[in-house]
């Protein structure tokens, strides 16, 4: 397969991987299915205030106001797998031969899974290639009051050449500092370069990203991981594509995009976020 423009490919990735040029990808960004054991859902819906005289409705809201909602769209998948790791390992495999010597493999999961995934991603890439864990937390969603709320994920960076790899910090977007007042008024406008800790809204339910895929991530924390870790102009690859964010935030930051999903509804997706993108079966 010759890389000659973004590319989304429907179909089943470990075929898909094997058909793509090696050494090719300065960055690929992995956020497999995290084997949570249920059907991952995500409804769509519209939401309309009920007027005297109309129908009773069926959600409340501010001051006993009543409102009618009716369900647009819903999108869902499997999130089960019987060998978690055995499904992992030769996409993995694969993926650290696409990347350029320079390059960088971003892995993105949930704690119910990332102490085996680490030790898998050591003995494929080895231990030296390991460069960050990276906590990206966030605060939405149900909030038990049995254990410690789980509020983040994991995202396992590792290098295909130890030390050779390449990094810009100075492309990333900076955050403001936590406490403005113990730095000089300069360092306060200019900002701090972030840490391994990112605190990200995840996508809001009426922002202008969403898409309504189950699983969809929000572009500023891609944005992060493409501008420091691909070149403009350079290649990035996401095997588990779903919504398409990792090719939003390319088209705006200058990289091209190879994207791959098995799913329909994730190509559709897909084609309607992503115009100017060309779409190929495995």
């Amino acid at each position: 397969m010759v890389l000659d423009d973004d590319l989304i490919i429907a179909g089943d990735n470990l075929p898909v991987l094997a058909a793509l040029p090696r050494g090719a990808f300065d960055l690929i960004y992995l956020d497999p299915p995290f084997n949570t054991g249920r059907a991952q859902t995500r409804d769509s819906l519209e939401v309309t205030r009920v007027t005297e005289g109309g129908p009773e409705g069926d959600r409340n809201g501010f001051a006993g106001r009543r409102y009618e909602s009716r369900l647009l769209q819903s999108l869902s998948y499997d999130d089960v797998f019987g060998d978690y790791l055995g499904f992992l390992e030769p996409r993995l495999r694969a993926c650290r031969e696409l990347l350029a010597p320079h390059g960088t493999l971003y892995f993105h999961i949930d704690y119910r899974e990332a102490h085996y995934c680490k030790l898998l991603l050591d003995e494929i890439f080895g231990r030296d290639a390991f460069l960050n864990e990276l906590i990206w937390a966030y605060d939405y969603g149900a909030k038990p009051r049995r254990r410690w709320p789980a509020k983040h994920d994991t995202i396992f960076v590792y290098v295909r050449t130890p030390g050779a790899h390449h990094y810009d910090s100075e492309a990333v977007d900076r955050e403001p500092y936590m406490a403005p007042g113990l730095v000089t008024a300069e360092k306060a406008a200019r900002g701090k370069r972030p840490t391994d800790v990112w605190f990200h809204t995840i996508v809001p339910t009426n922002g202008r990203e969403k898409t309504g895929y189950p699983t969809q991530k929000p572009e500023g924390v891609l944005r992060r991981i493409v501008a420091a870790s691909s070149k403009p102009g350079g290649w990035c690859l996401d095997p588990f594509a779903g919504s398409g964010t990792l090719g939003a935030v390319c088209q705006k930051l200058d990289r091209r995009f190879v994207l791959v999903d098995s799913s329909a509804t994730a190509i559709d997706v897909m084609q309607r976020r992503l115009s100017g993108a060309g779409v190929a079966a495995d």
